[in-house]
């Protein structure tokens, strides 16, 4: 019994935190883009790229939980590990995120100020995320 209520604390922390670094990386990105805007109205399309990317990391803790939640409905034993792989997986997504939408912020801002800075930027944001991405992977191997 404790060990199920652990898998589902589990399964939650591993969509939440996502979720909560998705939500704070995206909206630190826009936020750089709404004052970039000010001054290259035109660079809309490449702020809302940049903005955009830190949601990823969201979508990695949703396909985490519904990998992980196939695993505790089948074996209800093993909500001690999914509680475990939740909390790490939901932890490297959520600092994932929040600094990848300062790394896209970062870009936003060189862009607005003219600078040729976007596919630069694009590279530097997939170096976070291949981090998320590994902690998806270590999840499905569970």
């Amino acid at each position: 019994m404790l060990a199920t209520i652990l898998g589902y604390l589990g399964l939650g922390l591993v969509l939440a935190l996502a979720g909560i670094g998705s939500s704070i990386g995206t909206s630190t990105a826009g936020n750089a883009a709404e004052g970039g805007l000010k001054k290259r109205p035109e660079a809309s399309g490449n702020f809302m790229v940049l903005s955009a990317l830190p949601a990823t990391q969201g979508i990695y803790g949703f396909v985490a939980f519904f990998m992980l939640l196939s695993k505790l409905k089948a074996d209800p034993s093993l909500g001690l590990v999914i509680f475990g792989v939740g909390l790490c997986v939901g932890l490297v997504c959520m600092i994932s995120a929040m600094r990848q939408g300062q790394v896209c912020a970062n870009g936003i801002v060189g862009v607005s100020q003219g600078h040729d800075v976007f596919t630069n930027t694009l590279i530097y944001a997939a170096l976070p995320e291949f981090y998320a991405i590994l902690g998806l992977v270590g999840a499905l191997m569970v």
